[in-house]
């Protein structure tokens, strides 16, 4: 049975995303907000939303526990300032915890603490979503 180590990242995310649309719902601020500082516009996908979320699970799947600030910095970008040159900004905090927040209502991860280590981690039910979608 394959895993979602040996399969394309990409298409493993579009169509963990297309599953998700059934699991979880876009907050209505989704449609005007930008996914980080470093940003001059919002995504101009409709489904970004939901993009991030598989993602963000995948993420998750891939190394175990995880905080929020991790998922920041994973997902920020580098702006351009001018003559200044650029600068890194994380992603927006808020977008993060929110789908974090709902893939725990989903029972797709968890919070947990491993040898010290605060975060979230997949759970079995997680798992088997993820590997179903990569055969």
């Amino acid at each position: 049975m394959a895993t979602i180590y040996e399969v394309n990242p990409n298409a493993l995310v579009e169509k963990a995303s297309q599953e998700l649309k059934k699991l979880i719902k876009s907050p209505e601020f989704a449609k005007y907000v930008k996914t980080g500082s470093g940003r001059e516009r919002p995504p101009v996908d409709k489904d970004w939303y939901y993009k991030r979320a598989a993602a963000v699970l995948r993420s998750v799947y891939l190394r175990g526990p995880i905080v929020v600030n991790k998922l920041r910095a994973k997902y920020g970008n580098r702006a351009n300032i001018g003559v200044a040159g650029e600068r890194v900004y994380k992603a927006s905090g808020k977008i993060i915890r929110i789908i974090l927040q709902q893939l725990e209502k989903a029972e797709l991860i968890k919070q947990t603490e491993m040898k010290g280590h605060k975060g979230r981690i997949i759970t079995n039910k997680g798992k088997s979503f993820l590997d179903k979608l990569a055969k």
